[in-house]
């Protein structure tokens, strides 16, 4: 998972004025390392920059793996890929991340985006209609017609899927801002689907307290946020210690605790120093545990406290519902109790 890959830059498709899709190709070699699931991001060497874009292909669709890019006033990195990149160009990328999307396609699915939200919700979109055999509903806002990313790819599914798959567009010019009432009707209907949103803070603000006004469960509602990185994982990551390896900062003798960690399916059980990060610990043993930025700004090594407790050094991505449910940043966790178990399940 901490490698990064240089990756070929296969086309860049104009969306719409303002966003970009980057098609990269995938080699042989590397086409283990870049499996991905629907709503999962990559993270991308932009410039000087680092910067996570969600994926808004789909696995079933090939080795080609597209993320999508909209400018943002000021943005250095989404303003740096749309200007440069070209086919052919080669690009730093790591391996896809995130927890972002339904652990099964056969659920109902009620999907909340807004302008750029909408790339990792496509990739769900096109995942389920092919996978699963639940119902979708997709609540897609933006400014104006021009401004409708994936438009044409949307209405091919919306027609080819009509028995499954419902699109409901708002326009800001035609209809205003959508605020909470009008996302609360919107949502009324489908009171016992599993909903997802993606898009900028007050409308995912909007939308969440519209679901809780319907009564949605927290454990049914699944927020995506976009979180520009303050530090740069290609540069300033420190690579992982050889399995077995003491961490380089001493640990005081005795000053440990036990963890057990579900992993893929399989269960281990490491003494876990007090100073040292979780995460930083599971990469020291050997696993495979996802991550991205190593700064708690990104949802990508996220996992669950089933028992015990943990601190968190730094978090800027998680909210206090989150938090209550148990989950946390590897990366970012030091342990508070004698014995912490965890699940990435």
């Amino acid at each position: 998972m901490s490698e990064p890959h240089a990756l070929t830059v296969a086309e860049v498709i104009e969306e719409t004025s303002d966003a970009r899709s980057v098609v990269f190709e995938v080699t042989a070699e590397q086409e283990e390392a870049f499996r991905y699931r629907p709503g999962q991001f990559l993270t991308l060497r932009a410039g000087a920059v680092a910067r996570c874009y969600s994926l808004s292909s789909a696995p079933h669709e090939g080795s080609r793996l597209k993320v999508t890019v909209k400018r943002t006033d000021g943005g250095y990195g989404s303003n740096w890929i749309c200007d440069n990149l070209r086919a052919g160009a080669k690009v730093e990328v790591l391996p896809p991340a995130g927890v972002f999307g339904p652990r099964s396609f056969d659920e109902d699915l009620l999907l909340f985006a807004a302008g750029s939200g909408i790339t990792p919700v496509v990739s769900i979109v096109k995942a389920a209609l092919r996978e699963g055999s639940g119902r979708i509903v997709l609540v897609y806002a933006n400014r104006d017609e021009r401004s409708v990313i994936f438009a044409d790819e949307l209405a091919v599914l919306a027609r080819d899927h009509a028995d499954r798959l419902l699109i409901v567009h708002w326009l800001e010019t035609v209809q205003g801002l959508p605020g909470v009432a009008q996302l609360r009707a919107l949502a009324e209907p489908f009171a016992s689907f599993e909903a997802f949103l993606c898009g900028p803070a007050p409308f995912m603000a909007a939308a969440k307290q519209a679901l809780e006004e319907l009564g949605f469960p927290r454990r049914r509602v699944h927020l995506e946020k976009f979180v520009s990185l303050g530090g740069n994982p290609f540069e300033t990551a420190a690579a992982p210690a050889p399995a077995g390896e003491t961490p380089v900062a001493p640990v005081p003798s005795g000053e440990t605790s036990t963890v057990r960690v579900n992993l893929d399916g399989e269960e281990r059980e490491f003494s876990w120093p007090r100073q040292q990060k979780l995460l930083d610990l599971l990469l020291a043993k050997g696993l495979d545990a996802p991550y991205s930025c190593r700064e708690g700004q990104c949802s990508a090594c996220a996992c669950r406290i089933v028992s015990g407790e943990v601190k968190m050094l730094n978090n800027e991505v998680l909210d206090s519902e989150d938090i209550a449910e148990g989950i946390v940043l590897a990366c970012q966790s030091l342990p508070l109790t004698d014995e912490v178990s965890v699940s990435y399940e």
